[in-house]
């Protein structure tokens, strides 16, 4: 076969709040290396990637799943993809092909660099304007019988856009704090301000974020027991001023937000303070923050309380704006594991084969980033209007053409 033949503009029934094309994505998958021998192949490495796609995109997302529901598709999928035969891949050589003929570096590049594109962002962005969070995950289908640990896999994400724009695989004699340095090193961070867990604090990677030109906004925890003693001692506040004296000057801006909602009641307090900023030992340090969180629901009150220090000025970030930015800490969790676990079934994949439990990640991501860019925030409910749409858009296409479009 010479060329790819489906028509990988999909335009949607009206009546579906779900538009998009792939037509840049297949350009952007054609230029990635198969490292299978050209003798014998008989399904391009761009066609199997989009068909997974494709599934995912309808509702399947395991790996059975997707040879079965290409199988089921065959007499209306080969015609579009210029297959001579009514076939589609086996289970079996859906695995090698995921397992063994991707380079999986060379394919989140490729995902990473379609979806930077699609963010329409200023050459030359305000500082701390783009709120990048990284974060670990372990596919844990991956888990053999007997082993304790599986493939890792680190990401750089877009809370508010919903789009994935690295990825790496962190190495089993490693950590994420080896990992993340390596991650950030592939981003652009002008006018970017990285957020992670209590995990992430760490001098040498603060270091790398700002001579980058990014900023970072950490949690903090006793990983830093120094530093957590410092930003508690700051914040606590004598219950009763002794006898004569007043309460010491403080320079502490706070910042409130309360949201109501589902039977839930929920008040943010952010204590912001620049105290720390001439004499602790932290590269870059400019503001310190408290984050208290208390929220009563079904009856019962909880209070939450964290600690966390960033290289933004208060020039660049009021106490409102950190606390904003903080709360997108929590966006990789909600809207990309969350999903990938749950909607994408990804810790019910058992695949093991070469880099197949990576390149599915890297695929599930790819999937999140396309619904994203169409508005909708509900996954599966978009999956399940797509699949619907779907058999509208294949009845269309026959009903003009019985031969492949060129």
């Amino acid at each position: 076969m010479d060329s790819t033949t489906i028509p990988f503009t999909f335009q949607l029934p009206e009546d579906l709040p779900f538009a998009f094309s792939l037509q840049s994505l297949m350009e952007r998958l054609q230029t990635l290396t198969d490292k299978r021998k050209a003798r014998g192949v008989r399904y391009p490495l761009a066609m199997v990637l989009v068909l997974a796609i494709l599934a995912k995109l309808s509702g399947h997302s395991r790996l059975e799943q997707m040879a079965s529901w290409a199988h089921l598709r065959a007499a209306e999928l080969a015609p579009l993809l210029g297959l001579k035969r009514l076939k589609m891949p086996h289970q079996s050589t859906w695995s090698r092909i995921l397992g063994h003929a991707v380079d999986v570096d060379e394919l989140e590049q490729v995902l990473g660099q379609f979806f930077a594109e699609q963010q329409q962002c200023p050459e030359v962005p305000a500082r701390g304007t783009i709120v990048v969070a990284v974060d670990g995950k372990t596919l844990r289908g991956t888990i053999a019988a007997g082993k304790t640990r599986g493939v890792h896999l680190v990401a750089a994400y877009l809370p508010r856009e919903g789009v994935v724009l690295a990825q790496v695989a962190v190495d089993c004699k490693e950590n994420e704090i080896v990992a993340v340095p390596k991650l950030l090193r592939q981003l652009d961070l002008t006018g970017v301000v990285v957020v992670g867990d209590a995990m992430q604090a760490q001098r040498a990677l603060s270091v790398q974020v700002v001579e980058t030109n990014g900023d970072y906004l950490w949690f903090v925890k006793n990983n830093q027991p120094s530093l957590l003693a410092d930003l508690e001692l700051l914040f606590t506040r004598a219950e009763v001023a002794a006898p004569g004296w007043s309460e010491p000057a403080t320079d502490c801006i706070t910042a409130r937000q309360i949201e109501k909602g589902h039977g839930r009641l929920e008040e943010r307090t952010i204590t912001v303070s620049r105290r720390l900023h001439e004499y602790a030992n932290w590269p870059y340090l400019d503001q310190v923050f408290r984050l208290e969180r208390s929220f009563t629901e079904a009856g019962k009150h909880t209070v939450e309380v964290r600690y966390g220090i960033t290289s933004l000025p208060p020039t660049a970030a009021t106490a409102a704006r950190l606390m904003e930015i903080a709360r997108l800490e929590w966006g990789i969790e909600n809207g990309l594991h969350y999903r990938r676990d749950v909607t994408l079934q990804e810790d019910a994949c058992q695949l093991r084969r070469g880099h197949g439990p990576q390149v599915l990640a890297a695929l599930n991501n790819a999937v999140i980033g396309i619904v994203a860019q169409t508005g909708t925030r509900n996954l599966a409910a978009t999956q399940r209007a797509f699949d619907y749409a779907f058999d509208r858009m294949l009845a269309q296409q026959h009903s003009h053409s019985n031969t492949p479009v060129k």
